[in-house]
């Protein structure tokens, strides 16, 4: 009665992955209980998170062949844009659809854009990439497009492709503080990543060390058209979550990563820590410092410990 920050299966944001070429579901051995989906085990999947109140997914794809420019991020015939199309086909407004804007997942180098022959991310020619890739997941369904790949000048880019296909209602959700963390591990197991060289993204995600440039990049971000912003981990940056919410008006979500999930559910499996308080306990303060939204891997197993508590 007088707990002061509640946690809602209304501020869950359940991340799934959908894989071309598979039968089955394919677990993901550094995620326990999280897999890659078939078009059809997303369907079910979806349908029970509805069931239980959750009210958005965000979709990863792993595509069957990946090149240099990720051009399966915009295929139409794509593995989001089809899981899109009959996710929307099937639920209607049920369910809000997220689609994850980057070309990583879809690259053969692992890097969130096109790559010169030196080595570095052209920023500008990428931008042309995620253009493209928002008015393919808009014209498949997607309610709300998220850049994910920290392009300087990326949400204006999208907001603009995105007008001129009178695509006005498509909201931009911004990771516009992502850092370069050492949390994305099992992540890019589950996306079938590995970075060219032996590199990393450090050129173009946020320095752990850094708060004041986190938030001139959300205060970019907001300049730039995004509807929405987010802030990418969330456990070791809740006061970055929580200046976020101090210094804007617009719904702040936070990605409770992988690597968060998997340091819970490893320690629970050995027995050191009770896995499913840690998780509300984690989720609880993710909420308390000041996010509307959480993406997590929990988003199923807290709906459903939720529902129960309410019978």
């Amino acid at each position: 009665m007088v707990a002061e920050t509640p946690l809602r299966t209304s501020d869950l944001i359940a991340p799934l992955f959908v894989r071309e070429a598979i039968a089955k579901p394919n677990p993901i051995g550094s995620l326990p209980g999280v897999v890659q989906h078939t078009q059809d085990s997303l369907r079910a999947e979806v349908a029970e998170l509805i069931d239980l109140g959750v009210p958005a997914v965000i979709l990863f794809g792993i595509p069957e062949h990946k090149d240099a420019q990720g051009s399966e991020a915009w295929n139409p015939d794509g593995v989001v844009q089809v899981a899109l199309r009959r996710l929307r086909a099937e639920f209607g407004d049920d369910i809000v659809l997220i689609a994850d804007l980057c070309v990583d997942e879809y690259t053969d180098h692992g890097h969130c854009g096109i790559v010169t022959p030196t080595g570095e991310v052209d920023n500008d020619a990428t931008l042309e990439l995620y253009m493209q890739a928002a008015v393919a997941q808009a014209e498949a369904g997607a309610d709300i497009v998220a850049p994910s790949g920290m392009m300087d000048g990326q949400v204006f880019a999208i907001r603009e492709a995105l007008d001129e296909e009178e695509f006005f209602d498509t909201i931009i959700l911004a990771y516009a503080a992502k850092y370069a963390s050492a949390l994305y591990g099992p992540f890019r197991e589950a996306v079938d990543v590995t970075i060219a060289d032996g590199g990393d993204r450090k050129g173009y995600q946020q320095d752990p060390a850094n708060a004041r440039e986190a938030m001139e990049e959300i205060r970019a971000d907001l300049a730039e058209g995004a509807d929405m912003i987010m802030v990418k981990p969330a456990l070791a940056y809740l006061d970055i979550i929580s200046r976020a919410r101090m210094e804007t008006d617009v719904p702040v979500a936070a990605y409770q990563v992988s690597g968060e999930y998997a340091m819970i559910k490893a320690a629970d499996a050995n027995g050191w820590l009770d896995g499913d308080a840690v998780a509300l306990e984690t989720l609880t303060s993710i909420k308390r410092a000041g996010s509307d939204l959480i993406l997590t891997y929990f988003a199923k197993d807290v709906a459903g410990w939720l529902a129960e508590e309410a019978r």
